[in-house]
C-alpha cells in the first residue's frame, strides 16, 4: 500500500523575473503591461538551467496572464525543452494596489512596505488598494482547485511575491495568514509538496534564486527599492 509521503506531489513555486516598475525619474509604469527587463530575461533563463539540470519535467505550466509571468515561464521552459501550453489563471494576479497620487504622504511608506512586514492583518491595505484579506480570497480557492486535480504529478506556478507569499504563509502554517516577511527575490524557486489530506504541506525550500543564490548583496526588499525609486518623483 503506497504510503502518505508517497502520494505528495510537487509544486514549483516561481516568482517573475525582475522588472522596472519606475521610469528613471521615478515615474510609475503601468504594472499590468511592465515585461521582464535585461536582469529578469538572465533570471529566467538560469531558473531554467537549474530545472533542465535535474531533469525536471512539467505536467502543467500555470501563470497568472501578467507579460512578465508569461515571459519567465516560457524562458525556463525554453531551457528545459518542454512545448507546454501555458495556462493563465488571472486569480493568481499580484495583489491589487490603487492609485498612487492619492496615497498621502505620510502614509506612503506603510503603503509600499506595510503588507511584507511581519504578520499581515487582513484588513491591510497594498497601495491604498486590495487588502490582505482580498488576495487570500481569490487566491486560496485557486490552490485548493489545482489541488483537487489528481491528473497532474509536478507543476510550475510562475506568479508574483505577493500571491507566492499567501501560498507560502497557508502551507507553512495550514491557516489564513499571511507572513509578509516570507522574502520571494526575482526569478527565484520555491519547492513545496502537497498530499491528500488539506493541511499536508511541506515546504522543501524557499527563495533559491539562480544566479545568485547566497543573496550576498540583497538586504532591501523589492517593496523597500520601489519606494525609494517612487520618492524621486514624488
Amino acid at each position: 500500500m503506497p504510503t502518505r509521503a508517497s502520494q505528495r506531489r510537487r509544486i514549483f513555486l516561481m516568482r517573475h523575473g525582475s522588472v522596472t516598475y519606475f521610469d528613471q525619474s521615478g515615474k510609475p509604469i503601468l504594472p499590468e503591461t511592465v515585461p521582464l527587463n535585461e536582469l529578469g530575461r538572465d533570471q529566467a533563463s538560469a531558473a531554467g538551467r537549474v530545472f533542465a539540470a535535474d531533469q525536471i519535467r512539467f505536467d502543467r505550466v500555470i501563470v497568472s496572464g501578467l507579460p512578465r509571468t508569461v515571459e519567465t515561464a516560457r524562458r525556463v521552459l525554453m531551457e528545459t525543452g518542454q512545448d507546454i501550453e501555458l495556462e493563465t489563471w488571472p486569480a493568481l494576479e499580484e495583489i491589487r494596489g490603487g492609485r498612487l497620487s492619492a496615497i498621502p504622504e505620510h502614509e506612503l511608506k506603510s503603503a509600499f512596505t506595510g503588507v511584507f512586514e511581519g504578520l499581515a492583518g487582513e484588513d491591510q491595505r497594498f497601495l491604498g488598494g486590495e487588502s490582505v484579506g482580498e488576495l487570500m480570497d481569490r487566491i486560496h480557492p485557486a490552490i485548493e482547485r489545482l489541488r483537487a486535480d489528481k491528473a497532474w504529478d509536478t507543476v510550475l506556478l510562475v506568479l508574483h511575491g505577493g500571491v507566492n507569499c499567501a501560498i507560502l504563509s497557508l502551507a507553512l502554517t495550514g491557516q489564513r495568514m499571511f507572513l509578509g516577511g516570507l522574502a520571494q527575490m526575482p526569478g527565484c524557486i520555491n519547492a513545496l509538496d502537497v498530499g491528500e489530506i488539506e493541511n499536508d504541506w511541506v515546504v522543501r525550500f524557499a527563495n533559491y534564486a539562480p544566479p545568485g543564490p547566497l543573496q550576498a548583496q540583497a538586504r532591501s526588499t523589492t517593496m523597500e527599492q520601489l519606494f525609494e525609486q517612487y520618492k524621486k518623483w514624488r
